[in-house]
């Protein structure tokens, strides 16, 4: 048999194309680590509503998590940026819902080393078409451990931030959240 690459030639190279799509779409890549981070596992919560409410800071915002990354939550987002105190957990909640990254942490005798981390790691979070960077961090008294980072759906907790696990959490941003993508308002 002769290649005279023809018809036949180029549904020999199709086929083995089209198998590997299929075998990855099989696949629930939602969970799958970004390249170099097999080590980190960013699992999604669990899918709740995510509309708004008429009040915000209502007993009914968030998906029930500690700290909430998705759910009900504020009509309005908070500013990005930097915050010395804290944020109300249902503007940060539609701060998600925009692809935006929030970075908490609580620290009763302060950890000045533990907010540079997250600085650093917002520094690298990509800015907005207002050319505002699309992060913002704040201090959570109510925090589990002493720092957390959250993309909508997904969250890191630690009690020392690995600067390593939070480029992996953002390599995922914009991927889950209903509105990816969207400006912030500076501060």
């Amino acid at each position: 048999m002769r290649y005279d690459g023809g018809v036949h030639a180029q549904r020999l190279l199709t086929l083995p194309s089209l198998l590997a799509l299929l075998s990855l779409s099989a696949c629930d890549s939602s969970d799958a680590a970004p390249g170099g981070c097999g080590q980190f596992s960013f699992p999604l919560s669990t899918q709740t509503s995510s509309g708004h409410l008429a009040v915000c800071d209502s007993p009914a915002c968030g998906n029930g998590e500690n700290p909430p990354n998705s759910g009900p939550h504020c009509a309005s987002v908070a500013r990005c940026g930097i915050y010395e105190e804290p944020v109300s957990r249902c503007l940060y909640v539609h701060n998600l819902e925009h692809g935006h990254a929030v970075f908490l942490y609580n620290c009763p005798d302060g950890c000045p080393d533990e907010v540079a981390k997250l600085e650093a790691a917002a520094a690298t979070v990509p800015i907005g078409a207002n050319g505002v960077r699309r992060a913002l961090i704040a201090q959570d008294p109510r925090l589990p451990n002493r720092v957390a980072a959250m993309l909508w759906r997904r969250t890191y907790l630690a009690d020392a931030a690995d600067p390593e696990a939070l480029r992996c959490l953002l390599a995922f941003q914009d991927t889950d959240a209903p509105e990816p993508g969207l400006a912030c308002p500076g501060p």
